[in-house]
């Protein structure tokens, strides 16, 4: 029997008062998982950073009652070194240990990428700022970065952070395991040893679905984006679908002894909650 892995969540940061009280409600009812962490998005250039920064500081606050980490995303396009150094300092002075680093997308308009290029440079940056202070998590890809010219070298790019100093990394979601397990085997093949989380994507809204992962370079496979298209405007069979198909596809990414489950919660608990409590990975009521 594979070993039960750890689990931890990722949010985006709210921008209103009604959804800062929805996210703690999301977060209250997420602790019967008993996630590791909790992560907050970043937008490219600063764009989120104080909402970031005030759902970082309402869960660190609840992390002695909790145990839950907190663990903010920072994206390095647009920023400055003179920013970066004065971020980890304020999430240091908060007790954070926990960052995921990240390139992000530069936003339309922005005329300079700032200091650092890639995320290899801001995880290089941090650890020689901070030395062993943050764990620090990156992005993997294993279905390509759509910006990367080739699997190769999307495989090196990943390697450069691993070898800045990243602990561990989560993927961007996908939903054909045989991409994961391949992406696995070339990472050891290249002496990339650090553990690989699967991140994980509910799925509510086919069309929102197709739409974002067309940009995001994440595949549905063929019989899933048919299959799911059938559905049209029937939502209790699309959810009830889903649900399924999430709980049989977690299940065999748990078979592959994986060493996390990363959840995409879109500030949401369905279906999640349902999945862990079906794979046995609840811990209370």
């Amino acid at each position: 029997m594979s070993p039960k892995p750890s689990i931890s969540c990722e949010f985006f940061p709210p921008k209103t008062d009604k959804g800062f009280a929805n996210l703690t409600a999301v977060r209250q009812q997420l602790r019967a998982i008993n996630p590791k962490y909790y992560s907050v998005t970043f937008g490219a250039g600063g764009t989120t950073q104080d909402y970031t920064l005030e759902a970082i500081r309402n869960i660190q606050s609840e992390s002695t009652q909790t145990g839950i980490e907190a663990a903010p995303h920072i994206s390095c396009v647009g920023t400055t070194r003179q920013s970066i150094t004065d971020l980890i300092a304020t999430y240091q002075s908060l007790g954070i240990t926990r960052l995921v680093a990240l390139r992000g997308d530069q936003p339309s308009g922005m005329q300079t990428a700032g200091d650092f290029r890639y995320a290899n440079e801001l995880v290089e940056f941090i650890r020689q700022t901070t030395g062993d202070h943050f764990t620090i998590e990156v992005a993997a890809y294993p279905e390509q970065h759509p910006q990367s010219n080739s699997a190769q070298t999307d495989l090196e790019n990943f390697k450069r952070k691993v070898d800045a100093g990243a602990d561990s990394a989560i993927t961007q979601y996908f939903y054909n395991i045989d991409a994961y397990r391949y992406f696995l085997d070339r990472c050891q093949q290249n002496n990339i040893d650090i553990p690989i989380t699967p991140g994980i994507m509910p799925i509510n809204n086919f069309i929102q679905l197709a739409r974002f992962s067309d940009n995001c370079g994440a595949e549905i496979p063929r019989w899933l984006r048919k299959r799911l298209a059938e559905f049209h405007d029937d939502t209790a069979s699309l959810q009830a679908f889903t649900l399924d198909f999430l709980t049989d596809f977690t299940q065999n990414l748990i078979g592959l002894g994986v060493p996390g489950l990363h959840f995409y919660t879109m500030n949401k608990t369905d279906p999640i909650l349902t999945i862990c409590q079906r794979l046995g990975l609840s811990v209370k009521k």
